[in-house]
């Protein structure tokens, strides 16, 4: 089998792309890799907290490999802690790497050109595949997961803290994809077929945090994010 790392952000497209890839029986996975927040120790753009990762690590009996990242990091940060965290994963033999991308052409491109600096081929198993499709395999194979971000752009708050069902999709707008490929919502997964256990959770404050940014010719842009404030809860 490849010695694999499964780029790892604890929600529904990362969780699956791992559940394909496992059985297909053509991959060995030495870690997951996750990015966090330095600052309050959140994953990127999730905004769930370390504890509740490394509970999902546990339930999977997987080590892990965290790249914690200032929040106004440039990309040339970002890339030095990554080539700081695959170089001893790829001395030590790993040659390949999954993702949770679905159809967004430009990101895999990136990705894999980056990957080509190690020497690592990357693996996309849920590529172009419907996402109506993904969402019924997922809840077929007995995944649960919540929604934990929301752009307000694309939904209001609402929606931030809702378990991910049926019923969820059916209320989306048309002009949003259900699985949220393009970074409308993401999720936390809290039960899944290779887990030991589910995850209890409780759901906290509805908080919101705004960015600015620049778009590709200068203009200075402000995204305003809704995050549920996750929480281990008690079994």
């Amino acid at each position: 089998m490849n010695r694999t790392l499964m780029n790892w952000s604890g929600g529904k497209d990362s969780a699956l792309a791992l559940w394909y890839s496992l059985r297909s029986g053509q991959y060995a996975i030495d870690t997951l890799l996750t990015t966090l927040n330095a600052a309050n120790r959140r994953i990127s753009m999730h905004g769930v907290r370390e504890e509740l990762l490394d509970a999902q690590a546990e339930r999977l009996n997987l080590p892990q490999t965290k790249l914690f990242l200032p929040e106004d990091s440039a990309m040339t940060d970002y890339q030095q802690q990554m080539g700081e965290a695959l170089e001893p994963l790829v001395g030590a033999g790993v040659t390949h790497a999954i993702f949770g991308d679905i159809f967004l052409e430009d990101l895999r491109t990136w990705r894999e050109t980056q990957l080509a600096r190690w020497s690592l081929t990357g693996v996309f198993p849920l590529w172009q595949i419907p996402s109506l499709q993904l969402l019924d395999d997922f809840w077929a194979a007995g995944f649960e997961t919540i929604v934990v971000s929301v752009n307000s752009q694309h939904l209001d708050a609402s929606f931030c803290g809702q378990v991910l069902d049926r019923s969820f999709i059916e209320r989306l707008p048309p002009t949003v994809d259900p699985c949220g490929e393009n970074g409308e919502f993401h999720t936390f997964v809290y039960r899944a077929p290779y887990f030991s256990a589910p995850i209890a959770i409780e759901v906290g404050e509805i908080v919101s945090k705004s960015y600015q940014y620049k778009t590709d010719d200068g203009t200075e842009m402000t995204s305003t994010y809704y995050f549920a404030d996750l929480q281990l809860g008690v079994v």
